[in-house]
């Protein structure tokens, strides 16, 4: 296991600026107005060989528990629960603030290193804040531009005497596992994005399966803004324990709707975070079924040919006044998707509380039976054997009198499955042709609901002009 480092401070001083740094990459969503982050986000961070995980936080903030601030200040307090070393975060441009020194008194009755970190110290205008840093009581502050990477190698300086041992460790269990089957490393964890409208229920959802308040929630919509990944592991009914790696996003509306600019950057991480994933639950909520936005984010999984499955959420309130009867919705949403949906008919669909846990080891068990259906190889012989009964059954069109050949079929690739139709006359085909292949493989060849790929080739005609 890789130690822990949580970045802490108040709003806008810079922690996510300091994260993206740490991983290399721009993972943290970053804007000039305060309170941009507000779930904690993990990376994997190395400095010099240095290898850690980095933990970004809300910004505290000293308001009531029960408001919004509040509750992304008791996350970070959290956070806290296991970690190795704390970056305390302060603008030295700024200088020290009553807030500053607020964080670092609770941060010194807390039993964890903490390391106190001047950013925004480049040039001489940060000199100021950087000596009042001393009077914290965390030894010499870091000076530290995150924005262009000045001052690093003085941050390994202060990290390594806290975490460095467990790098030697590490590697000791790396050498030792080196003997391992090879095929247990094979199969990864499940990568399963929850994505829906705002105030859907995907962050409680995933508190829920976590058993956990891991996410900020909340009656306000539009809480999540970054995409955030949680490992866990899941124990299925058979008593198996499985590898999952959740991933929260920020509610998508209506394009016309999002105007403001980080909501913008959130509905493009959650686009990013879709790509990243295997497995795509749309979350719908029954008080308000199915809506045109929501086909528009089941087409734009499909088109980016991930595995995608449906579930209705607060689904403890079928029945109610304000959902009316559950087995008229339930049937009424099958209906519209497949009607919606054309390309992909019969997704798995669930009725799930993300209240009550109802329905989520099934939609879990089925996220894993799709997974294998979209990473499925069919051998070729028995490929052809299929597409061959296909054409005698149905045989392609003449248009125009002229023939057109359908000579054979591979499986290009998985995850999705994309498959190539080799022979002559292809521009000719018609769509409902294609449809009518794709359908085939899909019901023939056990690929079921997963978004299918088919490339029409024809032959290069060497007598053809350029």
């Amino acid at each position: 296991m890789k130690p822990t480092v949580i970045i802490i401070g108040r709003p806008n001083v810079g922690k996510s600026t300091l994260f993206n740094r740490l991983v290399g990459k721009k993972l943290a969503l970053v804007d000039d107005q305060p309170g941009v982050t507000r779930d904690r986000r993990m990376g994997d961070a190395v400095i010099a060989g240095l290898e850690f995980t980095i933990v970004d936080t809300a910004g505290w903030e000293d308001e009531d528990a029960a408001t919004l601030p509040g509750r992304m200040r008791k996350q970070t307090e959290v956070s806290l629960e296991g970690a190795d070393a704390a970056l305390f975060v302060i603008d030295a441009r700024a200088g020290l603030t009553p807030l500053d020194e607020e964080i670092a008194r609770w941060l010194r009755t807390q039993e964890i290193p903490v390391i106190a970190v001047a950013n925004k110290a480049e040039g001489r205008a940060g000199d100021a804040g950087l000596y009042e840093a001393f009077s914290l009581g965390f030894g010499e502050p870091v000076a530290l531009s995150a924005e262009h990477g000045e001052g690093v190698a003085d941050l390994f300086d202060a990290l390594y005497p806290i975490i460095g041992s467990f790098e030697d460790e590490r590697a000791a269990s790396d050498r030792a596992g080196e003997a391992r089957d090879p095929d247990d490393l094979e199969l990864g964890p499940l990568k399963l994005a929850i994505v829906g409208r705002p105030n859907a229920g995907k962050s409680t959802l995933i508190n829920r399966l976590l058993g956990e308040d891991r996410l900020l929630t909340g009656p306000e919509a539009g809480i999540t803004r970054d995409s955030i990944a949680v490992d866990w592991q899941w124990t299925d009914p058979d008593g198996e324990v499985r590898d999952i790696r959740l991933i929260d996003t920020a509610g998508m509306r209506k394009r016309a709707q999002v105007v403001d600019k980080l909501e913008k950057l959130s509905v493009a991480d959650a686009k990013r975070a879709i790509d990243f994933a295997e497995v795509v639950v749309l979350l719908l909520d029954a008080t308000r079924g199915l809506e045109h936005q929501d086909l528009k984010i089941a087409s734009m999984v499909i088109e980016e040919g991930r595995a995608l499955m449906i579930a209705i959420n607060k689904w403890d309130m079928a029945g109610s006044e304000q959902v009316g009867d559950a087995s008229r919705l339930f049937n009424g949403i099958k209906a519209a998707l497949d009607d919606g949906l054309a390309q992909v008919r019969g997704l798995p669909l669930f009725a799930v509380s993300a209240k009550t846990g109802k329905g989520l080891d099934q939609m879990l068990k089925a996220a894993f039976e799709i997974r294998e259906a979209w990473s499925k190889r069919v051998p070729t012989a028995a490929l052809n054997r299929w597409f061959d009964d296909a054409l005698e059954a149905n045989p392609p069109p003449a248009p125009k009198g002229k023939r057109i050949k359908l000579r054979y079929i591979t499986q290009a690739g998985t995850r999705p499955p994309r498959f190539v139709v080799f022979g002559t006359r292809l521009d000719m085909l018609p769509k409902s042709y294609e449809r009518y292949l794709v359908n085939g493989i899909r019901k023939e060849l056990g690929f079921d609901a997963v978004p299918v790929r088919v490339v029409l080739k024809s032959p290069k005609n060497p007598y053809a002009k350029d």
